[in-house]
């Protein structure tokens, strides 16, 4: 209004019309490509084939419902063992909008020719069962397995389609769901 104005009374007003200062949120840097495919179509998604693994055990996080200060009480904790021991095993496993394919267990520490052997031996069988044939989209994050040149050798041979992941997302991948982790 041409008068000089003191912080605290522009403060005031912007709080009266109820805008607070609050610290921005942080979120992946994603590009017009990048999110695209949130206009993709009903059948194209219902063409996708998520899949990932993810670890199961006592090693494995654990979430539990409890009430404020009860983080302690034993129904809301998981017993730990030192240096190791405890029972976890890792998975593999593919889902699509018709259902569930395969579920591999997978013997000791995953690489990219072991990840390239699991998804020789399951990823196709795995679309035919679920009525995809060949004419699918495979989702994957952007583990370093996942884009090993092997892998990307082997998918172009088959021609299997890859949804393109942006390298900054988090993993947004909705088989976190089906393993119960949520996203």
């Amino acid at each position: 209004m041409g008068e000089p104005s003191r912080r605290t009374t522009i403060c005031a007003a912007l709080h009266q019309s109820g805008l607070y200062v609050r610290v921005a949120r942080r979120k992946p840097l994603l590009s017009k490509r990048h999110m695209e495919h949130l206009e993709d179509s009903q059948t194209m998604r219902n063409q996708i084939v998520w899949f990932d693994e993810t670890t199961f055990g006592l090693n494995a996080k654990h979430h539990v419902w409890r009430n404020p200060g009860t983080a302690h009480h034993l129904a809301n904790t998981t017993p730990t063992v030192k240096h190791g021991g405890g029972c976890s095993f890792m998975l593999w496993g593919c889902f699509s909008a018709a259902g569930t394919g395969r579920l591999v267990r997978i013997k000791g520490k995953i690489n990219a020719a072991m990840y390239r052997e699991i998804l020789d031996e399951n990823l196709l069988q795995s679309a035919l069962a679920l009525r995809l044939g060949r004419r699918f989209t495979l989702q994957q994050d952007n583990d370093p397995k996942h884009t090993a040149k092997i892998t990307k050798e082997w998918l172009q041979d088959k021609s299997v389609n890859v949804l393109e992941w942006p390298s900054q997302s988090p993993d947004l991948n909705r088989i976190e769901y089906l393993w119960g982790g949520g996203i």
